[in-house]
């Protein structure tokens, strides 16, 4: 009688999945596609979430975008990288910002502390660092309306969501939980210790804030699937006492267990393994820059032709993975390059760099 291992097919083989003939394809599961072309996508998250916009639009993917920065400030820019999602929610680095961002589009909770004065100026404590601040709450409340009206918008008809977990750090109140993107005082207001507590996630907090979320969202938009990753990119500071290095090995760690956790529960759910092919052993040392935290072009690359190739193609059928890729890098000429989007994933983390 042949032992378990025997039936195993060569992708359960670290000798012939891994050490000969390695491609990033066969790690994804399942024989559904990630992406269909019929699909209106939305995405949030961190690092990757941004960065993937370009690439599935210049596939032929629809990308949902129901904001859109207002006609006097659209040609000013905005340099947090707000409007590089489908609403304007900016860069969402923890389940737990994410679940309350939909509780509040939806009236189920609102912030003790929905706004901050800075000067003249009225400042959305969860997009601290936008451009064109309010110059008065009424001006402010108007605008939060309008926005969260257009993240439930982008959540309830969309009809895949792929989001990046970041991070288990964050800043929350002390008295309601609110969760912040980045640490009060770091791009404005001041910081508070009585007010202000650091929190670290652990995977079963993680994965019950993700479970939360989508069961929401299913109550009104009950065929979303859901595309989870968790982003490469290392803390670029830690609040806690472990050095930044093991910092990020729990941080990473307990995200990759959540969204396992999270797609064994939920039904039409999928992991994509954005962080196996930039992070495991089997990656390219120039996976990384120099600095041993931004994701290279090359990587980057790597990353979406796997995604693009579990995906359907422009004839309605997903490439066979064991065929070779014709999608090997970045379109070029007149197409966003690759290293533009390594620039755009170093933009889309700036706010979390203001910790440094």
């Amino acid at each position: 009688m042949k032992n378990p291992y025997q039936y195993q097919p060569p992708r359960s083989f670290w000798s012939s999945a891994v050490a000969r003939d390695f491609d990033p394809i066969h790690l994804v599961d399942g024989d559904e596609p990630l992406l269909r072309l019929v699909d209106r996508i939305v995405s949030a998250g961190s690092c990757f979430a941004s960065n993937l916009v370009p690439w599935i639009e210049r596939a032929g993917f629809t990308y949902l975008r129901t904001e859109s920065p207002v006609a006097a400030f659209a040609s000013g820019g905005e340099n947090l990288g707000y409007a590089n999602f489908s609403a304007a929610y900016g860069n969402i680095y923890t389940a737990r910002q994410l679940l309350q961002l939909y509780k509040r589009a939806i009236g189920q909770f609102a912030p003790r502390d929905p706004y901050w004065f800075q000067g003249t100026h009225v400042v959305d404590p969860f997009r601290p660092g936008l451009r064109f601040p309010a110059e008065s709450v009424e001006e402010f409340i108007r605008l939060t309306d309008q926005h969260l009206s257009c993240v439930r918008q982008a959540f309830e008809t969309a009809t895949v969501m792929i989001f990046t977990l970041g991070l288990t750090e964050f800043w929350e109140d002390s008295q309601d939980g609110t969760a912040y993107p980045s640490c009060p005082g770091t791009i404005s207001r001041t910081f508070d210790p009585r007010r202000y507590r650091f929190r670290n996630q652990s995977v079963e907090e993680v994965a019950a804030d993700v479970i939360e979320f989508i069961s929401l969202v299913k109550l009104l938009n009950p065929d979303l699937r859901l595309v989870l990753t968790v982003s490469p990119v290392p803390l670029v500071a830690t609040a806690g006492s472990k050095h930044v290095l093991a910092a990020t090995t729990y941080s990473k760690s307990v995200l990759r267990v959540a969204a396992d956790e999270v797609c064994r529960q939920v039904g039409n759910s999928h992991y994509f393994p954005a962080y196996e092919i930039v992070t495991g052993s089997q990656a390219p040392h120039d996976s990384f820059e120099a600095d041993r935290r931004s994701v290279s072009e090359s990587a980057i690359a790597s990353v979406m032709r796997a995604l693009l190739l579990n995906s359907e193609n422009s004839d309605g059928q997903v490439h066979h993975p064991s065929k070779p890729s014709t999608i090997q890098q970045a379109p070029t000429s007149d197409s966003v390059s690759a290293q533009e989007l390594s620039l755009r994933l170093a933009e889309a983390e700036c706010d979390e760099v203001m910790v440094e």
